[in-house]
């Protein structure tokens, strides 16, 4: 017997062969392709082409698809023999002619004739043709196809293929550089893969023929007097080093290295070389090469010597990238986080003279005076910071960082930051009064200071400074220089800060001081959320809910969020002219209900806020709303109130899903009716929970016709889901047909834990079963079904426990959620439907029957 793996090639050879319709249609498509007198196609089309081609060749490397049909070799010589082929269609060759020759059989039967016309000293470079870059782009993937043996690549080396590609690397398309380089890469890989190699050295001798071309191509090209030559080839070891050669291969990678390591030295120290961000990013490659993980060795000097020589916008990338690895040394680490922190500490010095506080770092591994240059510039001084502090967020948000930051002296370096954009700090010193200048108003570095300082809020040894950092996010809550868009950030990163306080205040008893804070903020929400502004209106909702969702459960939160203006101002904003504004206020509305109504001892706060009223306001917002925010938000915080279980005793969420679900059932956003599916899905796993007898455990066989579930199917009736879930089923946006066949497959499995489904005769038979036989036929024209009945037509009672016990067993829901997750285009997209479709274009067809795909 065959083992596993020949059993499932055998089987995709059989499902990716040519069937027999596509093989009578194929010699009609080859001799339009070749003919010059007809339409030229689309280049979609051409590519649907190659795709058929390439799975037809992937689990079949037989020649027997050349055999079987000559015509394809017909056309490579057909186009071949043209004087003047139009650059689609000898881009088109090209490629066909690398995907069948990916094989050794198939590369050996056309070798002879074709390959060395096309991609050997006879083929199309040289010519006119090669001078549209589509052409060049089909050479490229043609090789990059067929190069998956080692004939290939002997003959890539005799017919002067290599120079080539090697030219191609330096393109003016951007598109073919890119692929030739990455040609180059899967040559070299691929030639180590696939020789035996003797014992390795630094000696080139040791190289397959192939791989010792394109060394030796990248060390002359390094040492080139051209600097585009010499950036391609960093680009190409960048390409190399980050690639399955670079992690895969270490050996060679370290013979490698070796061979270049001086040359890259010199460009670090070279001025005439500018390529250093290619270097910087090369050097990170190789730092992640298996090859270096220990410290021993000349190559962590050499990155140490591209810290201090770099500038600090060359060297920050590498510096942060040097700072996740786990394997790099410790001193390594240190001085890249030195590197990283150098414009942090630029701005604590220049903040005051003499200096009030210490800065970040006790030395500098580069020049000092270059950062402050850099800082003093109004050209480079936003993006050294912008640059600085996204690289100190991502580090923030690593789990794990072998190197300690110094988070005091870090905030308190961005709080200056965020003085001086607003213009709150006037500093003494000549450079702290440039850099200001230079950052006022500045809304990047303002955005990217508040997202670092939100970070922060995880750290610990920033307690001392809270008071202060209110101090500066209260300012910018206030002031009405600070825009929309800053306001958002000061907002996300003073609720950060407002939960570090209220576990502050739990371990060390400090009310007074969060009590403070909180009735401060409180305060200027309230501005806020009359601002003639929506983004703020919207900005400060969020803010609201976030407040209330991370600290509802605490006594101090709650005394100032239940102040009536809040709540009062926040009930007015449900009828905001601007639906994102009133979508953020049902949200927030709906998590305030957590406190005001569905709370175990909730405070009479007004209206609104009592249970009935709020349900009542929701839903009709859900009812009426023209915009589809609002209602979305309405259907989720509906579902996220069930999920609590908020919605009180089982009849009660019963009336209420049903209530929602006829509502949102006629909605015409999509989106809500998806909400709906979710709301139901839901209640049907709550519901079963109560019931049966062993929560979250299917009903075992021996009751299925217990009372629990004869309960259970009473309750979906009565809250009118069945009805609700079979008619989506032909929604015509597939997600909510989707969703729906999900959730009628989950209460199959509860209802039919064995898969014992009913018998089809038995159903036939039933009262029910002119009605369940109508459903099935409905159900299989999904979206196409017309007057799915609303009201038990056709026989069908959506209500009546049995017929639904009898549908959920009859129906072959697996076979409709294939159905629905087919691709619309499935039909359309198959490989006999692209042949028909081409000769339809250049009318071959008579009745010209063209699918759309």
């Amino acid at each position: 017997m065959s083992d596993p793996q020949s059993r499932f090639v055998a089987r995709a050879r059989r499902r990716f062969a040519m069937t027999r319709e596509c093989a009578v249609l194929l010699p009609g498509v080859c001799a339009a392709l070749a003919d010059p007198r007809q339409p030229g196609l689309d280049d979609t089309c051409l590519e649907k082409l190659l795709d058929w081609f390439r799975s037809l060749t992937w689990f079949d490397p037989t020649v027997e698809l050349l055999q079987d049909n000559p015509c394809l070799t017909e056309l490579i010589t057909s186009v071949l023999a043209l004087p003047d082929p139009s650059p689609s269609i000898l881009s088109f060759t090209l490629q066909l002619a690398g995907i069948l020759a990916s094989s050794e059989s198939r590369f050996q039967h056309l070798q002879e004739k074709l390959l060395g016309r096309l991609f050997g000293q006879e083929g199309p470079q040289g010519g006119a043709a090669w001078e549209d870059a589509s052409v060049r782009s089909g050479w490229v993937k043609g090789v990059h196809s067929m190069v998956h043996h080692q004939p290939a690549l002997h003959f890539l080396c005799s017919t002067g293929g290599m120079d080539v590609i090697f030219a191609l690397q330096g393109d003016p398309s951007l598109f073919v550089a890119s692929a030739a380089s990455q040609l180059v890469v899967h040559i070299l890989t691929f030639s180590l893969e696939s020789e035996t190699l003797k014992a390795l050295s630094a000696k080139d001798c040791d190289w397959p023929v192939c791989a010792q071309m394109i060394v030796k191509h990248i060390e002359e090209s390094l040492q080139s007097s051209s600097a585009s030559h010499i950036e391609q080839s960093l680009k190409l070891l960048n390409s190399l080093f980050s690639s399955y050669f670079g992690s895969c291969y270490a050996a060679w990678t370290e013979v490698l290295w070796l061979d270049i390591a001086k040359q890259i030295e010199s460009f670090l120290l070279e001025e005439t070389v500018q390529a250093q961000p290619v270097l910087a990013n090369l050097l990170l490659n190789v730092a992640r090469s298996p090859v270096f993980c220990g410290s021993e060795g000349s190559f962590w000097p050499l990155i140490t010597s591209a810290l201090e020589h770099l500038t600090p916008v060359q060297a920050g990338p590498l510096a942060v990238g040097l700072l996740k690895l786990c394997k790099c040394p410790q001193d390594v680490r240190i001085q890249a986080l030195t590197v990283l922190l150098q414009p942090m500490d630029c701005i604590l010095r220049a903040a005051s003279q003499p200096l009030e506080y210490a800065g970040l770092l006790d030395e500098s591994v580069s020049d000092p005076v270059t950062v402050e240059s850099l800082l003093s510039s109004k050209t480079s001084c936003a993006g050294l910071l912008c640059q600085t502090l996204a690289h100190l967020e991502k580090l923030l948000s690593l789990k794990h960082l072998s190197v300690d930051l110094p988070c005091a002296s870090l905030l308190r370096s961005l709080m200056t930051i965020l003085q001086f954009c607003s213009g709150f700090l006037s500093p003494a010193s000549p450079l702290g009064r440039t850099i200001s200048q230079n950052l006022i108003n500045c809304f990047r570095v303002q955005k990217s200071a508040l997202d670092v300082l939100a970070a922060l809020s995880e750290k610990k040894d920033c307690d001392t400074l809270i008071g202060s950092l209110f101090d500066v996010l209260l300012a910018y809550l206030h002031s009405p220089n600070t825009s929309p868009t800053v306001l958002k950030k000061t907002f996300q990163a003073t609720s950060k800060w407002l939960v570090h306080l209220q576990e502050l205040s739990c371990s060390n008893s400090q009310w007074q001081q969060t009590e403070k804070i909180l009735e401060d903020v409180f305060l200027v929400l309230q501005k806020h959320l009359c601002s003639p502004c929506w983004e703020v209106r919207d900005s400060s909702l969020e803010f609201l809910t976030a407040m209330v969702k991370c600290l509802r459960d605490q006594k101090e939160f709650r005394q100032c969020l239940l102040s009536p203006e809040v709540l009062k101002l926040t009930e007015n904003l449900l009828e905001d002219p601007e639906s994102y504004v009133r979508a953020s206020a049902v949200t927030a509305v709906g998590h305030l209900a957590f406190i005001t109504c569905f709370a175990p001892e909730s405070p009479a706060t007004g209206y609104l806020y009592n249970r009935e009223n709020t349900v009542a306001k929701l839903q009709e917002i859900l009812s009426t709303d023209s915009e589809g925010f609002p209602r979305r938000a309405v259907i989720s915080i509906f579902t996220t109130w069930l999920r609590e279980g908020c919605t009180g005793q089982l009849e009660d969420t019963e009336q209420f899903v049903s209530r929602v679900i006829q509502t949102v059932e006629h909605d015409l956003d999509w989106e809500v009716r998806l909400g709906g599916l979710e709301l139901v899905e839901v209640f049907c796993s709550q519901t079963i929970c109560q019931l049966s007898q062993c929560p979250y455990a299917p009903v075992s066989s021996a009751v299925t016709s217990s009372t629990p579930q004869n309960e259970l199917l009473q309750v979906f009736c009565r809250a009118k889901l069945f009805g609700f879930l079979f008619r989506s089923l032909c929604d015509c946006d597939k997600p909510v047909g989707q969703r729906a066949c999900d959730v009628l497959i989950g209460l199959r499995g509860h209802f039919y834990p064995m898969s014992t489904l009913e018998n089809p005769q038995e159903i036939e038979d039933s009262p029910a079963g002119r009605g369940i036989a109508w459903l099935q036929s409905t159900l299989r024209q999904g979206s196409l079904a017309q007057n799915f009945p609303t009201d038990g037509g056709d026989g069908v009672d959506f209500q009546d426990p049995e017929s639904m016990m009898l549908a959920l067993g009859a129906i072959d829901l697996l076979e409709l959620h294939d159905e629905l997750n087919k691709s619309s285009d499935h039909v359309e997209e198959s490989p006999q439907s692209l042949l028909q479709d081409i000769l339809a274009t250049v009318g071959t067809i008579e009745d010209n029957e063209i699918d759309c795909y």
